[in-house]
């Protein structure tokens, strides 16, 4: 079993329930990990015997775009979209992080992580 993963990915977005947020935004953290059965070695050296972590990071990307209420929304859409191009994923773990969430406290992140297994 092989993981490729991306870990830190930064993006600004509007994601948010209150519209307060989702007007102002914020700064988001993305964890994507992938482990899927490679079908051939990698003697060759060729990309395409692997899961392209430039592709996750364009899927992120994408995805962060569109404003959502929720994140569990958001990270579902990454999920789906990784299950999409890439069937020979076995697992997907995408953790998504908002930085400074908007409480009447210090915090320095809330979070929202979803594993799929094939």
């Amino acid at each position: 079993m092989i993981e490729v993963a991306l870990h830190g990915a930064e993006f600004f977005a509007r994601h948010g329930y209150y519209p307060q947020e989702q007007q102002l935004g914020n700064q988001f953290v993305v964890d994507i990990e992938v482990s899927f059965n490679p079908a051939n070695d990698f003697k060759d050296d060729k990309l395409s015997n692997t899961l392209n972590y430039e592709q996750l990071y364009l899927i992120a990307c994408e995805e962060m775009k569109i404003n959502r209420q929720l994140l569990e929304t958001v990270v579902q859409a990454i999920i789906d979209r990784i299950k999409a191009e890439f069937d020979f994923a076995e697992t997907i773990k995408v953790r998504l992080k908002k930085l400074n969430p908007p409480l009447k406290g210090k915090v320095e992140a809330s979070s929202v992580t979803i594993n799929y297994k094939k």
